[in-house]
């Protein structure tokens, strides 16, 4: 029998839904009338759907929405709304909406759409259910591919998952880290425990000790309550560390007591706190190098590098690029709502020969675009040709004149170089924000820089 949560804050609504419901079999229908009731209800009744009005009188929908999803991943939300917004639609499909339904709509409309929700979701339960009775986790039947390549990647997976060690994880940006992390968490016998992932690149120095280790109420300017740090958070289970090479110095000795001592001492705080976490670390960097040069401490390296896995890039395993196209088609014709069933020979040419700087982002976010632009039930070579020629000018160095840029008279080899470098690097920047929409965390990794260092970088430019 399955449950069904109706949130609107329209009383007389909520009876007609329920009434359809009913009638069409569904015999459990309860309704709520504002965003808080509706997530009591939801830890409450525990519903198979929810079917979720835009509009709400305490909170907005989409607040409602995302703290479902937050909750319970799995569980699949209608959204009603009487605007015909596009990108409101976008914006919910983004958040994990199954589908939105514009007012007025037809009962049958509702029906089928509720059907196929409900469908799709015990059909996701049971694909769920035999991978785990086949032993392999969610995340690690997720790394798609034949390869040898990555074949030998999920060997090492199944093999040292089980384990305590210390893993490094090391690839370009978009290579899969942290899907790789995950999978890893999942083959461990912590797998029902926190996974916390915190990227060190994305947050600003001064914040990210607080963030790592929690803070004691009053301790510093700002600190008006007590906060339990990531490493906390994660008690009994994984914290991934990703991009660890941006992790500043001062931190660095504080992460490397943490990791022989198994203690975490919050700021401002007079004792230690006992952890038990199993660290993961990521970096796209070659973390040894940086460890002989001095840029990163050598001694918190050999800790975290108690077992290295290298994640190869999408280049050097093409013979796994349709596979990886498929999947990402099937996702983005399901989260859009689009119907795209091939891809013509011409455009699959096109994806296997790219070099894809971006990795299985950048092949990812070029599917998913595509999807939402075909005219019609498959994928072009034109479609393609001009994605993949998007991004390439989004990244590209080389897209300013060197006779534009402005020089001062007798200027040295050396000047007109770096003023011509300087030119370049405002405008692959200005393209990348552009490209991202002023995601500032987005653009630093397709530029494959830091966040601190993508900070200054618009500061200075005045971008």
């Amino acid at each position: 029998m399955k449950k069904i949560l109706v949130i609107d804050d329209a009383p007389a609504q909520g009876r007609l839904l329920k009434a359809v419901l009913k009638a069409a079999g569904y015999d459990e229908v309860r309704t709520a009338e504002t965003g808080a009731e509706g997530l009591r209800q939801a830890e409450d009744f525990m519903p198979d759907l929810v079917i979720l009005d835009l509009q709400l009188p305490d909170m907005s929908g989409m607040e409602v929405l995302v703290k479902l999803k937050a909750e319970q991943p799995q569980l699949p939300v209608i959204m009603l709304t009487g605007n015909t917004d596009i990108q409101i639609a976008v914006q919910a499909i983004q958040s994990g909406a199954y589908h939105f339904l514009t007012k007025p709509f037809e009962n049958e409309q509702l029906l089928v759409t509720v059907n196929r929700a409900l469908e799709k979701n015990e059909l996701v339960a049971e694909v769920k259910a035999l991978r785990q009775k086949a032993g392999r986790s969610e995340a690690l039947v997720r790394i798609v591919g034949q390869s040898a390549a990555i074949q030998a990647v999920t060997a090492q997976i199944q093999k040292v998952g089980p384990s305590d060690l210390t893993v490094l994880i090391q690839g370009e940006t978009g290579a899969g880290k942290e899907l790789a992390a995950r999978a890893l968490h999942e083959e461990s016998p912590r797998k029902g425990k926190p996974f916390v992932a915190i990227d060190c690149g994305a947050i600003a120095e001064n914040l990210l000790e607080s963030e790592l280790f929690g803070h004691e109420k009053g301790s510093f300017s700002g600190a008006d309550r007590k906060k339990e740090g990531q490493l906390v958070l994660a008690q009994g289970g994984t914290l991934f560390l990703d991009e660890i090479g941006n992790l500043p110095l001062g931190l660095q000795s504080k992460m490397l007591r943490v990791l022989q001592e198994r203690v975490v001492r919050p700021v401002g705080a007079d004792k230690a706190v006992p952890i038990n976490v199993r660290f993961i670390a990521a970096t796209n960097a070659p973390l040894e190098e940086e460890a002989k040069a001095g840029k990163f401490r050598s001694d918190l390296y050999y800790r975290l590098a108690e077992f290295t896995l290298s994640l190869p890039p999408l280049r050097e395993r093409r013979e796994d690029i349709p596979a990886l196209c498929q999947k990402f088609m099937e996702e983005a014709g399901s989260e859009l709502r689009r119907s795209i069933s091939s891809i013509d020979s011409k455009a699959r040419e096109l994806l296997i020969e790219h070099d894809w700087p971006g990795n299985i982002r950048e092949l990812r976010n070029v599917i998913r675009q595509a999807v939402l632009m075909t005219p019609d039930f498959t994928l072009h070579a034109e479609q393609i040709k001009e994605l993949l020629k998007s991004n390439r000018k989004g990244r590209s160095l080389a897209s300013v004149n060197p006779l534009e840029v402005s020089l001062p008279a007798g200027a040295s080899l050396k000047e007109i170089a770096d003023s011509a470098a300087e030119a370049a690097e405002k405008q692959a920047i200005r393209d990348v924000l552009r490209s991202t929409q002023g995601n500032k965390s987005q653009a630093s990794k397709i530029l494959r820089t830091d966040y601190k260092t993508l900070h200054l970088k618009i500061k200075k430019y005045g971008l």
